[in-house]
């Protein structure tokens, strides 16, 4: 059986052409998402069209956009729906996972997403490392400055007060208080 799902981001978009196109493709049922953009994680439409699709069933959409956040996205929903016997068809692109070269076609997005999930990691890697050799801190800005511990250390040496209290003092737990203590340095 072939299950449709139509979606547009606006109350004011209207799915008919959505809908024509996937009753002209033989859909049984069509589930709707209206008004809920791609980038949403919960969408009833797509849980329930999800839900309602068994082994041998196809589920088909007017375009890819349609369906997936992202490439990465899509790719991960259908590879989904191939684990469970479940193929995929999209009309405009003309992807058809029933057959060998619609596979072929998922295949290659599928790598073409691990590309781009590689390159993505490997620039940020390279621009943490261009940072850093700049002298730029990485990570989050310490939450105690030198200054801030140059008085707690003299309010210890004094001896008539407690990391504790001193901690509290500067809004910080205790334990973050006694590792900059410790490391002496501002990037705890």
């Amino acid at each position: 059986m072939k299950i449709g799902y139509a979606r547009v981001s606006t109350d004011e978009q209207c799915l008919d052409l959505q809908l024509e196109a996937l009753r002209a493709a033989g859909c049984a049922r069509v589930f709707e998402d209206v008004g809920i953009t791609g980038a949403a994680t919960e969408r009833p439409g797509l849980a329930d069209a999800m839900a309602a699709l068994q082994d041998g069933d196809v589920l088909v959409v007017w375009k890819l956009d349609r369906l997936g956040r992202s490439l990465a996205h899509l790719v991960g929903l259908l590879e989904e729906l191939g684990e469970a016997g479940i193929g995929f068809a999209s009309l405009t692109e003309c992807i058809d996972t029933t057959t060998p070269g619609g596979r072929l076609v998922f295949h290659i997005m599928a790598a073409l997403a691990e590309f781009e999930r590689s390159l993505i990691a490997e620039r940020t890697r390279a621009g943490m490392r261009a940072a850093k050799d700049r002298g730029v801190r990485i990570g989050r800005p310490p939450k105690l400055t030198n200054e801030q511990l140059d008085g707690a250390r003299a309010l210890l040496d004094q001896g008539d007060v407690s990391k504790r209290a001193i901690a509290a003092l500067l809004g910080v737990d205790e334990s973050t208080l006694r590792r900059r203590l410790k490391t002496g340095c501002s990037s705890a």
